[in-house]
């Protein structure tokens, strides 16, 4: 059905944190002022991405899911959903303190298929630009102690960034985004979200928004361990591929494109976000224009696919 890359239109949220730049950036059109969030590959019934072409346009990306499985080597014995969903985000001002809890508690306990873990692709960032990522508590006793009295300035640990920084949060990891920044995050496809400390603002009713540390003790991983990542590169024809990550749910790839190179598509199907330039996909005899802001997935069943142009990629697959 789909011997083509199969492209989405994204879905946009409001977040108290957000702005303009999805705008400014990508040239998208913004419903909200303070656009926080777009979901650019989601299948999430909270936001399910629109197909823009094919015979299937007008369709979503969890219709797909349910009805053409094939598209995505889907194993049809699981009754799994969409599993990964993938963001742009405008922390125009400091998320929130947060964690998200693994797979067996979002089953248990939230009744929902998979917990949350993701990573981030630093896209641009200013000159003071921080994230928290991680603890220094030792014991679990401590951190809760250290939360009860808010002693945040010890417990949480602090990073400076720059664009084209790279960060793996499994589950279980106390993290924030700090303002001044646009991340592309890849995460498996999951909403639940425990927040953790939201330096004390006012939402737009002048309340306090809520907090969730109860759970979020339960799930935070003591003491905090740092991943190793280690970005290996490689170059085929006119393409760079470094590798980000390759984890438990995901694995991510940066791309370079200066030139032409054809590829095949070994993986059940693959996700393309451009970050940059202008680009074009050539499968199966049709050609696609690509340019930042396009978001795509290269269905199973394309076989070979030659990229032609000058632009960055980010690329995930399961």
């Amino acid at each position: 059905m789909y011997h083509e890359p199969i492209f989405l239109t994204p879905v946009f949220q409001e977040r108290i944190w957000g702005g303009q730049k999805l705008n400014t950036e990508y040239g998208y059109e913004l419903s909200y002022e303070r656009t926080g969030e777009a979901w650019v590959i989601s299948a999430h019934p909270h936001g399910p991405n629109i197909i823009q072409n094919g015979s299937l346009a007008g369709k979503t990306l969890a219709y797909l899911w349910e009805n053409h499985g094939d598209l995505f080597n889907k194993d049809r014995s699981k009754n799994e959903e969409y599993p990964l969903l993938v963001k742009l985000l405008d922390a125009n001002d400091d998320l929130s303190v947060q964690v998200h809890p693994d797979d067996i508690f979002a089953r248990h306990v939230e009744e929902v298929p998979y917990g949350k873990t993701e990573c981030w692709y630093i896209l641009s960032a200013e000159a003071d630009s921080e994230i928290i990522l991680g603890h220094n508590a030792q014991t679990k006793e401590e951190m809760e102690q250290m939360m009860d009295n808010g002693k945040w300035g010890e417990l949480l640990q602090r990073k400076k960034v720059r664009a084209g920084d790279f960060f793996y949060v499994a589950s279980g990891t106390i993290h924030a985004i700090g303002k001044g920044m646009m991340i592309l995050e890849i995460q498996q496809s999951s909403d639940i979200t425990y927040r953790v400390y939201d330096y004390d603002r006012m939402d737009d009713e002048g309340n306090k928004r809520q907090l969730q540390l109860e759970q979020a003790k339960k799930v935070t991983t003591v003491p905090h361990v740092l991943p190793h990542n280690e970005r290996t590169k490689e170059k085929t024809q006119g393409l760079v591929s470094e590798k980000l990550v390759e984890a438990q749910y995901f694995s991510v790839y940066h791309w370079t494109l200066k030139g032409m190179v054809s590829r095949q598509l070994t993986e059940d199907f693959l996700q393309v976000n451009v970050l940059k330039g202008n680009a074009e996909i050539k499968v199966g005899g049709q050609s696609f224009a690509l340019k930042k802001g396009s978001h795509f997935i290269l269905p199973h069943g394309v076989q070979t696919y030659e990229l032609s142009g000058d632009a960055e990629f980010v690329v995930s697959h399961v």
